[in-house]
């Protein structure tokens, strides 16, 4: 196939991706309306558990030990026929999507010859395959199904924005992104801020989620998810910071320019440091570490975003 021709196959790969991920949110958006959030196999070992009471005299015989269990509470209970097939077709809605998602990438960099995140619509085409990419993998080992419809929002609005704001035809780039290091530092940027994006998900739901939407899970869980999916995150975002002060160094011969892109990619890290940093220490959990951390995917949004719309600098190349 011709470069034009792999050009418009990725094009239309993208338009592909969206479609699947939105068949995909309405499917898990489904499960959440008729289904109710299962913690997993120990929790409903845990509560078949019989209750070791203490026997009196003329006690009844459900109070004795080895009695049958209190009847499991509604959160727990198992989803409904619907909400079950949905949540499953939903899943492979998913990994549809993800698999157009991965095509438009593949094939767009097959166009250009180079790798394909040289300006902003391949970027946040990338950026969203990284945060379906961590959702999916994480749901292997994992129930976070509950993710699944606003992860696929984010993804279809992602990929919406690329298409309708961020597009850019296929082409050559500057000549300062003509390099081995974009392989290295976008990369790492881009799986560490689908890691971000999934984290921030996860939080926004903490804070929305009340005593009536008994559908979603804890509040613990849902921290729990954002926690680790940071704890994966912040190595390659440290890793990218460092591999893009040394690319600074190769393409204009010095590590750190006050550049606002290296400014804001710091301060990002600042960020996500300090979250973990008062989990660790101070010991916070809950409402005020969800806060930081959100805080810090603000920052990152900026980062990878604003800064290239509203923002001018050395890596004012995003073609917007």
């Amino acid at each position: 196939m011709s470069a034009e021709q792999l050009a418009e196959l990725s094009d239309l790969t993208v338009v592909a991706a969206v479609l699947l991920y939105v068949l995909a949110m309405i499917a898990f958006a489904t499960e959440l309306a008729f289904g109710r959030y299962v913690a997993g196999k120990k929790a409903a070992v845990r509560a078949a558990r019989p209750v070791r009471q203490t026997v009196t005299v003329g006690a009844a015989a459900d109070q004795i030990e080895g009695a049958a269990p209190e009847p499991v509470a509604p959160e727990s209970a198992p989803p409904s026929r619907l909400a079950a097939r949905a949540g499953t077709a939903g899943l492979a809605l998913a990994w549809l999507g993800w698999a157009a998602n991965l095509a438009a990438i593949a094939t767009r960099g097959l166009a250009v010859g180079r790798w394909p995140w040289g300006n902003m619509y391949e970027f946040v085409v990338a950026l969203c395959f990284a945060a379906v990419t961590a959702f999916l993998l994480t749901q292997l080992r994992h129930n976070v199904r509950f993710l699944g419809a606003f992860v696929m929002v984010t993804a279809t609005l992602g990929l919406g924005a690329a298409v309708k704001i961020f597009y850019t035809a296929a082409g050559p780039v500057v000549p300062a992104l003509n390099s081995y290091w974009i392989a290295i530092h976008v990369t790492a940027a881009i799986i560490a801020s689908g890691l971000f994006a999934m984290a921030g998900v996860a939080g926004v739901l903490y804070l929305v989620r009340g005593d009536g939407m008994s559908r979603l899970p804890s509040r613990e869980d849902l921290e729990r998810v954002a926690h680790r999916a940071i704890v994966f995150a912040f190595p390659l975002w440290t890793f990218a910071v460092i591999a893009g002060a040394l690319w600074a160094d190769r393409a204009w011969g010095r590590y750190w320019g006050w550049d606002p892109k290296e400014v804001w990619s710091f301060i990002t890290w600042v960020a996500y440091a300090a979250y973990l940093h008062a989990r660790v220490t101070a010991g916070w959990r809950g409402k005020a570490a969800t806060i930081v951390q959100l805080v810090a995917f603000g920052c990152l949004l900026f980062n990878l975003i604003g800064v290239n719309i509203f923002v001018g600098g050395m890596h004012s190349y995003a073609d917007v």
